[in-house]
């Protein structure tokens, strides 16, 4: 095998890897990961905006708005307005929603963190280096892209 082989093999392995843990996330909680995602974030930050969780995870305050749609519908949050000013609204998440939070395998990314975390500054930054000429060389450094790693939705699915 040729060194770029190497690489392309590693990187398929890092998306059947993505991919298999959001489906094993859909299977064990009947949402995406990115709709998992909101949910610890609301969790975490107590009854947020839905701009500070747009901040907060790097998506569009509209991608937001859509997962708040579906988790809202599916009755696992609810947004309500401020008594104080009409224009504020917060998140917080219903019984059902801080049951599946719990009860939610941890996310492909907290395990990286921790690993990731592990290293020595200088592995950390020649694999932030590598990966960053790596989506160079793809033609995808220039792409919008979150911290998120999931790779789509399910066919049988919604997106968010």
């Amino acid at each position: 095998m040729k060194d770029y082989d190497d690489i392309l093999v590693s990187l398929r392995r890092i998306t059947r890897a993505i991919d298999l843990h959001s489906r094993r996330l859909h299977k064990e909680t009947g949402l995406t990961t990115s709709q998992l995602l909101v949910m610890e974030i609301i969790d975490r930050l107590e009854d947020p905006s839905p701009s500070m969780i747009a901040r907060e995870i790097v998506l569009s305050q509209a991608t937001v708005t859509t997962l708040l749609d579906r988790l809202e519908k599916s009755g696992h949050v609810l947004r309500a307005r401020s008594t104080a000013d009409k224009r504020q609204v917060s998140v917080s998440l219903t019984p059902r929603g801080e049951e599946v939070v719990g009860k939610a395998p941890e996310l492909l990314q907290a395990g990286f963190l921790r690993e990731f975390r592990k290293l020595p500054d200088y592995q950390r930054n020649l694999l932030v280096a590598s990966l960053q000429q790596i989506a160079h060389l793809m033609a995808a450094d220039e792409l919008e892209a979150s911290p998120i790693l999931v790779l789509g939705e399910f066919e049988n699915t919604p997106p968010g």
